[in-house]
């Protein structure tokens, strides 16, 4: 699997930075690839957008992320996958001001229809 396996739009359930692991979050990731071979990743969730850069290698996709909050500040955190398979993405996170003692997690499937989008 290359890099460019990658790029698509996944479907995802998510949990949070916190001691619950119920699905707390669904959306849409989005993931295409630069110039330089870096992964460019866009979040949907609901109102919400979340922006991204990172890199693949060994099977693991890691992006860098960044949001601005309801509150005006801007959060920053990680997003680390195990992919599965060039459909599948496993993964967790953690945000810079979330609770240490939590990862949120992760799990996308890739969207195979574009006419979802219509």
């Amino acid at each position: 699997m290359t890099v460019h396996d990658l790029a698509g739009s996944y479907s995802i359930k998510g949990s949070n930075q916190e001691e619950s692991n119920h699905t707390s979050y669904e959306g849409i990731l989005i993931l295409s690839i630069d110039e330089s071979n870096r992964i460019i990743a866009q979040w949907i969730i609901g109102d919400h957008i979340q922006n991204g850069t990172g890199f693949y290698k060994d099977q693991i996709l890691v992006l860098n992320f960044n949001y601005e909050g309801d509150d005006h500040k801007m959060y920053k955190g990680v997003a680390v996958y195990r992919c599965l398979s060039k459909d599948i993405l496993d993964g967790f996170w953690s945000e810079k001001h979330g609770n240490p003692l939590y990862l949120g997690s992760e799990y996308c499937m890739r969207i195979q229809n574009s006419w979802l989008f219509n």
